[in-house]
């Protein structure tokens, strides 16, 4: 029998943002529940007609969501926070509720998907959860794939171990009860699809590629030994990606029909556990032998040799060729990018592409000698080697920057001396974190502008327009430190990709990131460099309209090169050298413009944490030391600034003091202010602003609650070093949500200041 070709998702977004589009227009209240229902049924069987047309041996179901798969799990399991358990819903209000906030409480916690840039709704256990399954919808999408296309699909689901994983609301020694009455719905999710006809059922466990204990294992096995007992006769496929697994023997012997391993990011450990361990015999073993996190082309001819290398072990009857993940993560087709370089479009695949590539290594493999099957496996080996032979890819020695500087001057208490003096801040100085709302009349004039129907002064003038407003309206509102709103950019990370050296940007290289939100981040195939100033005019133009301080706002190096994809023929610390040093030549432009609040965002630092602890340090080492390459050269009289969001930072805690940033702004009222404990045990000594609402929920905050999350955080912060503001920008939100919360925030921390006054 001959190997086949497996997949583990599929990007949701659409060839076009179909998808993006649809949800927004049903969040708008402009399409009905019942059109939004078809259009998504629609989309969901276009992707399982592309995956088939593309000779997909096993199609993946469960992967398609309205929002987010752990949110759909979540729902499914009927683990609904108690905020929104009160009344008899709507499913769909229920689901959307939890992802968005409502009217009953806020949003559910979210945060990075291990170390992507893909945000999941955390899972909330309570103590009165009702272990359920109120609907299958697994069952759901494999009934409709077979009913609608013919298709036997293979239903994919977050597995028992990770999904508790991921969760919250629980202790440590609280996960074998939870466990305990989670499997069994697992269990009855199962049978239903074993019954309806599947033939094998993947159960994604990438958890299991983080540092476990030996007693995380033992939980592991206790959780697959009860699914094989209740269901001996279901083929169960544990499914594992971003990286090697350390408990190679025992993972692989669970017992369970097959096992999924990626090749592409275990840094060559799973293929040296399988050569010196061997493999089950009785097992599928699915080879994540292409990339499902980057975009560049699979060099065929070494990922031929490496499949050669594991059918020595396992026969080819038993060997899966599948994406190293979902292709969630990539964009999903190339044939909108007409304006690439074809020398850059030699190296690049996106979904579909990456869907021919796994039918390319079948046909060569199972035909090795056809003629045919050879010509078309050499002629995209060639296209390979053009690429790689480009003279872009050269890289440039980055060991003679040595002597570069790292730290400051002067030490942060000396500098704190100095800025009060400069700025005269008061008491709980109020901020925003940068943009303002990308009205449809931004994008659109953007887009005229860069479709050549606008001319550069008109565009200037219609974003000085947008700028000298939201002056005025801070100044209205009250803040203490503005911002000028960032209406030129599209993208944090993006409009730098498209204003340094070594970057293209892409017509259609979309990606979701959290919910409707899209990005398109900027491909790093060269060497970076800086070229000009990228933000002084915007900047200098803002502080012209104002007697009080206006920010210059810059996007970190760390999280330039998360939010990219990056070249994968250097190391990551070799690329973000190269652009922290592109970095500090901005900040002296901005310095020199007399902009001497300086922010520089890393909300990716924590997202690029290896998942392995041991490798962890090192990574942050070399992290801090690029924020502090790019920003050391400041006067001690400039603030420089940083943001960080959605991420656990308990473990980072003192790289972030290593940063030695004059003040950090970091998310805390997403995850219900769990954040403040942190502090309770980790002395910050610097500047610190804890966002005291949610940017990313339609719900407008009201007082009291940000009120009380100043005062939660002045139990444990130094009163002097803290600072007031959103969790994150405001692009996404409406000018009447932005204005209305912002008020509501200055009228919290003028209240707050005024009962500081009186206890002192």
């Amino acid at each position: 029998m001959a190997l086949r070709t497996s997949q583990l998702g599929y990007p949701r977004i659409g060839e076009q943002r179909e998808w993006k589009r649809t949800l927004e227009a049903y969040w708008k209240g402009e399409r009905s529940k019942e059109r939004f229902y078809e259009e998504m049924k629609q989309i969901r069987l276009s992707h399982l007609q592309k995956q088939r047309d593309a000779h997909v041996d096993y199609i993946p179901v469960g992967d398609f969501s309205f929002y987010d798969h752990v949110l759909d799990t979540a729902l499914m399991f009927n683990v609904i926070p108690e905020r929104f358990a009160k009344s008899p819903a709507d499913p769909l209000d229920t689901y959307f509720a939890m992802a968005r906030g409502s009217d009953d409480g806020e949003a559910c916690e979210m945060t990075k998907w291990f170390d992507t840039n893909y945000h999941y709704i955390v899972p909330e256990f309570h103590r009165s959860w009702v272990p359920k399954v109120t609907t299958n919808y697994i069952l759901q999408a494999y009934e409709e794939a077979k009913k609608e296309l013919g298709i036997e699909a293979k239903p994919v689901l977050v597995g028992p171990f990770t999904f508790l994983k991921l969760s919250k609301g629980y202790t440590d020694n609280e996960f074998p009860q939870l466990a305990e009455k989670l499997v069994p719905l697992y269990e009855q999710v199962i049978s239903e699809l074993y019954h309806a006809g599947a033939s094998l059922i993947q159960l994604d466990e990438p958890s299991l590629v983080t540092t476990l204990s030996e007693g995380d294992i033992e939980q592991l096995k206790g959780i697959y030994r009860e699914l094989a007992e209740k269901l001996p006769e279901v083929s169960l496929l544990l499914q594992t990606y971003f990286g090697s697994i350390d408990h190679f023997e025992q993972i692989v012997s669970l017992p369970v029909k097959g096992i999924g391993l990626d090749f592409i990011h275990d840094k060559g450990v799973n293929l040296q556990a399988i050569k010196a361990h061997g493999f089950p015999e009785d097992k599928l073993l699915g080879a994540g032998i292409i990339d499902g996190r980057n975009i560049w082309k699979t060099d065929v001819r070494d990922t031929l040799s490496l499949l050669t290398e594991l059918q020595e072990v396992v026969p080819s009857e038993h060997l899966l060729v599948q994406p190293s993940s979902s292709l969630l993560h990539v964009p999903v087709t190339l044939k909108y990018e007409t304006k690439l370089d074809q020398e850059l479009l030699n190296g690049l695949a996106y979904a579909e592409e990456k869907l021919y590539e796994l039918h390319l290594l079948k046909t060569i493999s199972n035909h090795p000698t056809d003629e045919a099957a050879k010509q078309t496996f050499e002629e995209y080996q060639q296209s390979v080697d053009t690429f790689k032979q480009a003279p872009f890819r050269k890289l440039t020695d980055i060991s003679t920057d040595s002597d570069l500087p790292t730290e400051r001057t002067h030490t942060y208490e000396e500098r704190q001396g100095l800025q009060e003096k400069k700025w005269h801040l008061p008491f709980l100085p109020t901020t925003t974190i940068g943009s303002f709302p990308q009205t449809s009349d931004v994008k659109r004039t953007r887009t005229e502008w860069r479709r050549g129907e606008l001319d550069d002064d008109t565009y200037d003038t219609f974003v000085k327009g947008k700028i000298e407003k939201w002056i005025t309206i801070q100044e209205e509102v009250g803040l203490d430190v503005l911002v000028h709103g960032e209406f030129e950019r599209n993208d944090m990370v993006e409009y730098f990709g498209e204003k340094l050296n070594g970057f293209a940007v892409t017509q259609n290289g979309w990606v979701q990131s959290y919910g409707s939100r899209c990005v398109k981040p900027p491909v790093v195939y060269g060497n970076v460099s800086f070229e000009k100033p990228m933000t002084v005019k915007e900047t200098e133009f803002a502080q012209s309209l104002t007697k009080k301080p206006v920010k210059g706002m810059l996007t970190g190096p760390v999280t330039i090169l998360n939010w990219s994809f990056v070249r994968n023929d250097i190391p990551n610390r070799d690329v973000t050298r190269q652009i922290a040093k592109a970095l500090v030549e901005e900040v002296k432009a901005l310095e020199q413009a007399g902009i001497e609040m300086i922010q520089m965002d890393e909300p990716a630092l924590r997202e690029g944490l290896p998942l392995k602890k041991h490798e962890q340090q090192t990574y942050l080492d070399w992290a801090v030391e690029a924020f502090r390459l790019a920003t050391a050269q400041v006067k001690p009289t400039t603030q420089i600034h940083t943001h960080m969001c959605y991420c656990e930072f308990h473990d980072i805690i003192d790289s972030i003091k290593a940063l030695d940033a004059d003040v950090i702004s970091i998310e805390t009222s997403r995850s219900h202010g769990e954040l403040i404990e942190t502090f309770k045990t980790n002395v910050y000594d610097k500047g610190i602003g804890l966002g005291v609402y949610d940017i990313h929920s339609p719900q407008i905050p009201n007082v009291e609650k940000m009120l009380n999350v100043i005062k939660q955080a002045l139990n444990v912060l130094p009163a002097q070093a803290f600072w007031v503001n959103p969790d994150c920008g405001l692009k996404t939100r409406t000018e009447e949500q932005t204005i209305a919360a912002l008020k509501n925030m200055v009228t919290a921390t003028k209240k707050v200041r005024e009962e500081w006054k009186v206890s002192q």
